[in-house]
């Protein structure tokens, strides 16, 4: 998928919600069975309620690849029945050594065909290089996450006086361009997203840690939006886990328009 295709359907939808397919097996509602089609059944029908509120699916691959062949079963059954009017997103966080990483690109954005891969920085641009080589698909960066042990590493303050994770963020930047590189940033680092834009200010940031996790989507949109909105918001647990009942489907559609509410109020 282009740049220009995704910032279309943001400006048609009004809307810059990517739902987060996160789904637990132990999780899926009475009624559906705890197996590959239990998945699948509960996949099909959030992707099917969700779809004219969203603009994105991100597929955590974690919850599948626990499940050995019949998770990636799910998840290949799972990436089909998206519509391509949306991006799809693998979250595996891959980066290894540049001849690994070109199978992670092919696993990914061949075999399975996603739109975008989320990658880990740490090995450097040679660990990078394979997914760019893509063209129209699209490399994640991890910039600064919110979990507590971004402290450890991301926040670390170099003899620069930079933190490593702007220093990551400027480097990965030149690697390539707005049209293939996204950054995650964690929504409950909003207030730094003003400082991260000075950094990257045409890219898109892929923003989790809105909803089960806390995150403000007033305030990461506030400090994060460009004049494209160049947002992501992911959403998972808090709507396709918004009920367990039989009407669960119906439920995670009420939670994802009323964010696609929210975000036409903070677009206009």
């Amino acid at each position: 998928m282009t740049k220009q295709f995704l910032v279309d359907q943001i400006k048609a939808k009004q809307s810059y919600l990517c739902v987060g397919l996160d789904t637990d097996i132990e999780k899926l509602p009475a009624g559906l069975p705890k197996n590959k089609e239990g998945v699948i059944a509960f996949n099909k029908a959030i992707i099917d309620a969700t779809a004219p509120y969203c603009v994105s699916y991100k597929i955590n691959t974690a919850f599948y690849e626990s499940q050995g062949i019949a998770g990636w079963e799910a998840m290949e059954a799972t990436i089909a029945h998206i519509p391509y009017t949306h991006f799809t997103i693998a979250d595996a966080k891959r980066g290894d050594i540049g001849n690994t990483s070109a199978q992670y690109a092919k696993t990914f954005f061949e075999t399975l065909p996603f739109d975008a891969i989320t990658v880990a920085p740490y090995m450097g641009k040679d660990s990078i290089d394979p997914f760019l080589a893509y063209k129209n698909k699209w490399t994640i960066v991890l910039g600064l996450t919110s979990n507590p042990g971004s402290q450890n590493f991301e926040q670390q303050k170099l003899a620069n006086g930079q933190f490593l994770y702007e220093s990551v963020l400027e480097q990965v930047a030149s690697w390539g361009s707005p049209e293939q590189l996204m950054f995650v940033v964690g929504a409950t680092k909003a207030n730094d997203l003003a400082s991260i834009r000075k950094i990257i200010p045409a890219h898109f940031l892929l923003v989790p840690g809105v909803g089960a996790q806390g995150g403000s989507l007033s305030e990461v949109t506030t400090y994060g939006k460009n004049d494209e909105i160049g947002l992501l918001i992911n959403a998972s647990r808090a709507i396709i886990f918004a009920s367990s009942g039989a009407n669960f489907a119906e439920d995670a559609a009420n939670a994802a328009k009323g964010y696609a509410a929210e975000m036409k109020a903070l677009m206009s």
